[in-house]
């Protein structure tokens, strides 16, 4: 016998599976099966008739053996996202082409652009994955219970919103919080890096996996990689940057068992910010 859940056990079911929104205003069973669309068949005239080859033009390779194209669109909306970020001269500048870039599909499902926080002059910058439920509804990055404790940790060596710069990898929150796609992330790099340019920081913090393997170009999970010590760069960097990764917050919430080892990178951070400065 199947027990019925009411309707308060069921929101809350889907609650705890990560459903925490509606997309569309009716319900869709995405167990249906749906037809197929038929395939055209090939005209005579597309079989027989090939298109001549133009005089000097490289050779194509066989189709069988192509890689698929990447879409025009994707292109043109790297291309769009690249050229926004790279026109911005200061953070305010950045901000606003961010909140008027229309590229990223996470934007239309958001309730608010996510751009970040703090002092544009800070010495350290720290980046983290995307928005959650809590930084959607304020527009502001970190302000949920992962935040709560980010700000903690970073108290206990002298940090605070007031000489720290805090972002993340995607401005807009993911439905349920999923991880941010690798194309999503790509749209928004171009805006991360030239952040990171703009504040022109002595130190990056990365938080959590997604964020270290956008930021560093590693493919290690966090465990792998904290307590260790990279060079950042980009073309429009005065010098490199010393970055290193850190166990999102969220994460430590879930797993204190490595609150530890984030102590004693959060202690090896401050160091080396007292160090550079």
């Amino acid at each position: 016998m199947i027990e019925k859940l009411t309707t308060a056990e069921n929101l809350r079911w889907h609650l705890e599976a990560g459903v925490d929104e509606t997309i569309g205003d009716t319900p869709v069973d995405r167990f249906a099966e749906v037809p197929k669309a038929p395939v055209p068949a090939a005209s005579s005239a597309a079989v027989s008739s090939p298109t001549p080859p133009v005089p000097g033009a490289p050779k194509l390779p066989d189709r069988a053996t192509a890689r698929p194209a990447v879409p025009i669109v994707a292109d043109h909306l790297l291309r769009e996202s690249w050229a926004l970020a790279e026109a911005a001269t200061t953070v305010d500048e950045l901000h606003q082409a961010v909140a008027a870039y229309d590229g990223c599909a996470l934007k239309k499902m958001a309730t608010t652009t996510v751009f970040g926080d703090g002092n544009v002059n800070a010495k350290i910058i720290f980046v983290g994955e995307g928005p959650g439920a809590e930084e959607d509804r304020q527009g502001v990055p970190f302000v949920g219970p992962g935040g709560q404790l980010l700000y903690k940790m970073l108290g206990s060596i002298g940090l605070d919103r007031s000489n720290i710069y805090i972002s993340n990898t995607v401005f807009w929150r993911p439905p349920g919080n999923r991880t941010p796609t690798a194309a999503e992330t790509a749209l928004c790099m171009p805006f991360v890096e030239r952040l990171v340019e703009l504040i022109d920081p002595d130190i990056l913090v990365t938080l959590g996996a997604p964020a270290a393997k956008a930021m560093l170009a590693q493919t290690s999970g966090v465990g792998r990689l904290r307590g260790k010590w990279y060079t950042y760069s980009t073309p429009r960097l005065s010098r490199p940057v010393q970055a290193t990764a850190l166990f999102h917050p969220s994460y430590l919430l879930e797993s204190s068992a490595h609150k530890r080892e984030t102590w004693a990178d959060l202690l090896a951070i401050g160091d080396k910010l007292a160090d550079l400065s």
